[in-house]
């Protein structure tokens, strides 16, 4: 069981990774894009969402206090959802679409990050292959 969780953990954490790095090394070109959504501070949010997506990405990828990383990759996918996927104000159809598939897929990942977010804090401690046990416990 611990190699499969490790393989889903990492398998978890490539968007995540990637995306951080397109975020610290792409931080101006998408802080346009940010702040056409509206996001104040675009040129440090976009660079502040890399820093934390890295740190989610390692911490899941690594077992270092998991269910914190996953939390913060949480918080992360649930803001992008809501300030940047807006599709309820999209006038024209195909970018509404867009966005909304955009919007829920970022759903998706934040459910699915505070579903390991609880695995980690239940079970993080009978769990091999990690660094630390969980930060939190629930059970």
């Amino acid at each position: 069981m611990d190699v499969i969780v490790l393989i889903g953990r990492l398998l978890f954490v490539c968007l995540f990774a990637a995306s951080a790095l397109n975020h610290l090394t792409h931080t101006k070109s998408m802080a346009g894009y940010t702040a056409s959504r509206g996001v104040p501070f675009a040129t440090a949010a976009v660079f502040a969402s890399g820093v934390a997506l890295g740190v989610g990405a390692v911490s899941v990828a690594v077992g270092l206090w998991a269910d914190i990383g996953a939390l913060v990759l949480a918080a992360f996918c649930f803001s992008a959802a809501v300030l940047m996927h807006g599709f309820w104000a999209e006038k024209d159809p195909q970018a509404k679409m867009t966005e909304q598939g955009q919007f829920f897929k970022d759903l998706a990942l934040g459910g699915a990050a505070l579903v390991i977010f609880a695995f980690f804090a239940y079970a993080g401690r009978d769990l091999g292959l990690m660094v630390t046990g969980p930060a939190l416990s629930l059970g």
